[in-house]
């Protein structure tokens, strides 16, 4: 089986390079890029690419790694034993199952995603070393050892917010997603917005571009942005005309759809005020 892309998901060769070589070596695939570069759908891509279930974990600032394995309810069971309840004389009855356990025990081999890593506390990647090394762990109030049935495909994403540990990332296959340049952002347009005007989409790219470039911005817009832009043109049934700036420091139409903060905004304005000649 090789991950090609989808229909739905536009993926460039050396992504789907990355994806062969992280299932072929058996090993977490480690993808990092900008927030908005298609890193969470990629496993949702491999996943319907393969024909394997998806399992989703994603990770908080205060998500522990034990978590991901397996929680005891020690409050459950203590309440159960206040009240007679038969259950307490089997533990097991109160051990909920994490994330990777379910991948570990499915009867077929599941795409498992690690969503946003890089939120955790610095020490969560070394506490899962060895569980995704092993593809095992202990239930120790239990005392049994989960293995692996089918070798889960591992897929982890992080927006490098903080460094991770070497001990990690040597058991990980890496990709960094670039941002796309205009051709490739092109067809992913075209994937989800089939039929768009070629003049529309030339103009509207062309002053995404321009923003993106635009010196001391502090939030570069996305892919996932400009395509809610696009959106948003296609229903206004705006055309290339309507939505050309007077000049590229201009505020672009529906601009809110492009630029999050008011620092951004109030920079463009400023800009524009500026090519006026201060008018």
């Amino acid at each position: 089986m090789k991950f090609t892309g989808t229909d739905s998901y536009v993926a460039t060769e050396d992504l789907t390079i990355a994806v062969n070589a992280a299932v072929t070596l058996e090993r977490p695939l480690l993808v990092k890029g900008e927030p908005g570069t298609g890193k969470t759908e990629l496993a949702r891509q491999v996943s319907a690419a393969l024909g394997m279930p998806m399992l989703e974990w994603h990770i908080k600032s205060t998500t522990k790694a034990q978590q991901g394995l397996y929680e005891y309810d020690a409050v459950s069971r203590l309440r159960d034993s206040q009240l007679g309840d038969a259950r307490v004389h089997d533990v097991a009855n109160y051990i909920r199952k994490g994330k990777l356990w379910q991948a570990f025990e499915a009867e077929e081999r599941v795409v498992l995603l690690i969503d946003e890593i890089d939120k955790a506390d610095i020490e969560f990647p070394n506490d899962l070393l060895q569980e995704l090394d092993r593809m095992e762990f202990h239930v120790y109030e239990t005392g049994q050892t989960v293995r692996a049935v089918n070798r889960p495909v591992v897929i982890i994403t992080s927006n490098n917010e903080k460094e991770l540990p070497d001990a990690f990332l040597r058991r990980c296959f890496f990709h960094y997603i670039r941002f796309p340049g205009i051709e490739t952002m092109r067809r992913i347009v075209e994937v989800h917005y089939p039929g768009i005007k070629d003049e529309l989409l030339t103009t509207a790219l062309t002053q995404f571009y321009e923003i993106r470039d635009t010196a001391g911005l502090r939030k570069r817009p996305s892919t996932s942005e400009v395509l809610d832009w696009l959106k948003l043109l296609l229903a206004e049934d705006l055309s290339a005309a309507d939505i050309r700036r007077e000049g590229k420091d201009a505020l672009p139409k529906l601009y809110g759809a492009l630029l999050k903060n008011e620092q951004d905004v109030q920079m463009f304005e400023r800009l524009a005020f500026m090519a006026r000649g201060g008018r």
